[in-house]
């Protein structure tokens, strides 16, 4: 995938705020801390148009990217971050929620795991929710780059068995630092573009 123009274009807070184009959405949902806005600044071929936080539950709204005129990568908040009050999670919770279950343009959904660990109880929660609603998702496993390669694959073993994966599902291994899996990621993506 040739990335010819990237633009962040709105933190929406709701559904009167979300872009009224049409175009196909991508949204990247993930713990906080996985890696998330790095997977997608190595997606698009950019260092920093998403910021990367060291404080986990920095994106609190969902952030657009627009790509290519064509379809947008849609940063959704990231869970399991023990920090944040109990109003933000409720709030984000109906958010996500209303996001996930009405949106249209909602074409798949990237679900980023952190390969160097099992998935957490929130990982379980959101893959079971995602496929709830019905949509597509396509599971990529950050941080390839921290473990030796003789344990991608045991370690890909579990995160399937915990979420439930079949061999039809798509779980792919990522590095943001040396960019194995991208090509991959584009390829699983391509169908939902439009």
């Amino acid at each position: 995938m040739k990335i010819n123009q990237a633009d962040y274009i709105i933190s929406a807070v709701g559904p009167a705020q979300y872009p009224s184009d049409g175009l196909p959405e991508i949204a990247l949902a993930g713990r906080s801390n996985v890696g998330k806005s790095s997977f997608i600044n190595k997606m698009l071929g950019r260092r920093n148009l998403v910021r990367t936080s060291e404080k986990p539950g920095k994106t609190q709204k969902l952030n657009y990217f627009k790509i290519n005129e064509a379809f947008y990568f849609v940063d959704v908040p990231g869970y399991g971050y023990a920090k944040v009050s109990k109003a933000d999670k409720e709030a984000w919770g109906k958010m996500l929620e209303k996001y996930f279950s009405e949106r249209t343009q909602l074409s798949a959904v990237v679900h980023v795991v952190d390969l160097r660990h099992p998935p957490s109880k929130d990982d379980v929660k959101m893959h079971d929710y995602l496929a709830y609603f019905g949509r597509p998702v396509i599971t990529v496993a950050t941080k390839a780059d921290k473990i030796p390669k003789g344990k991608h694959q045991s370690q890909k073993q579990v995160i399937a068995r915990d979420l439930g994966l079949g061999p039809e599902d798509s779980l792919l291994l990522f590095s943001s630092v040396t960019g194995v899996g991208k090509d991959e990621a584009w390829r699983a993506l391509s169908p939902y573009l439009g």
